[in-house]
């Protein structure tokens, strides 16, 4: 089971370029850990049935010409009800002026206030954007994550397979490199797995017999990517005349990553295969696949024969 994540508002506030009115402490001791926000139209009412304080709260156009219509007792007393969740923060949108209830009950309540340039339905995309990826399950797994025509690949397999060596040979090519050596993974929606280096490590790679050696610095800015979808695990490994591999592509594997399937491939290492060629052709053939065209089936139907597909599954997660 993956770890619960969180964030602290400082980062938050740098990144959507937020105005702070009043912060009760240091932002960066302030962590938020949920990925949801909420407009309070129904709390403003005074309903609370189901409300979630761990939320933090937008105020947009909307809420705001409902404060405005309301006495300034019945306002205070709406506000109280409000701030007096403990919410994580109350964020105004649309760069609107706050009421001086507000920020008294902020005070009180030492709740975050802050405001927005932009619209409320765009702030809030921003900001769930940003707490999904920030917030999201992750793990570190061992491997390469390169960019190959847009296909973020996870290179995979025993240490000395030759899988940095195979990365340097296809950033020289063109391609992007993300991650060597350990990989990030995060789970930034139900379906898609974003993959990002450790900030440590990052733009590095180990070749053995040269060392340590910096993409970005080496190839340029271009060689390299901060972060990218992972759409297609590579397994190398060491070749095996007794293992069969797949020759047609017919049945389709997936590895499992936090709950999420992957199509994956496992590729035979030996002298004499240039694994650059062949992870390129893996990927654009990947892309074929997504857009609903598949060279095996179209074979076996010029041929006249009809072979089952089958759907196999690899849990990745207990490795």
């Amino acid at each position: 089971m993956a770890n619960k994540f969180n964030v602290s508002f400082e980062k938050i506030i740098q990144n959507l370029n937020l105005e702070v009115i009043y912060m009760p402490k240091d932002a960066s001791e302030i962590l938020i850990d949920e990925n949801d926000v909420t407009r309070p139209g129904l709390q403003l009412m005074g309903f609370y049935e189901y409300f979630n304080p761990e939320r933090m709260q937008i105020i947009g156009k909307m809420e705001f010409a409902y404060l405005s219509t309301i006495d300034e007792a019945t306002r205070y007393q709406r506000l109280d009800m409000l701030l007096s969740q403990h919410i994580p923060a109350l964020i105004i949108s649309r760069e609107l002026p706050y009421f001086s209830e507000m920020l008294e009950l902020a005070k009180k309540y030492e709740v975050p206030l802050l405001r927005s340039k932009e619209s409320t339905s765009n702030f809030i995309a921003g900001l769930i954007a940003f707490l999904n990826m920030n917030l999201a399950p992750r793990i570190t797994r061992h491997g390469v994550l390169i960019e190959i025509y847009g296909e973020g690949v996870f290179i995979t397999g025993e240490s000395g397979v030759g899988k940095s060596e195979t990365a340097i040979e296809l950033v020289k090519r063109g391609h992007r490199l993300v991650a060597d050596d350990a990989v990030e993974i995060r789970k930034v929606s139900n379906d898609s797995l974003m993959g990002s280096s450790p900030d440590n490590i990052r733009h590095f790679l180990e070749l053995r017999g040269i060392g340590i050696i910096n993409a970005r610095r080496l190839f340029g800015i271009g060689a390299v990517k901060n972060t990218e979808k992972i759409e297609l695990v590579v397994e190398m490994e060491l070749w095996n005349p007794e293992k069969i591999y797949d020759r047609m592509g017919v049945d389709t594997q997936y590895v499992s990553i936090l709950g999420v399937k992957v199509p994956s491939l496992t590729i035979p290492v030996k002298p004499g295969r240039n694994l650059a060629v062949i992870l390129e052709v893996a990927a654009m053939n990947n892309r074929q696949k997504k857009m609903g065209y598949n060279a095996a089936t179209e074979l076996l139907d010029h041929l006249g024969l009809d072979m089952e597909s089958k759907e196999i599954v690899k849990d990745y997660d207990a490795f």
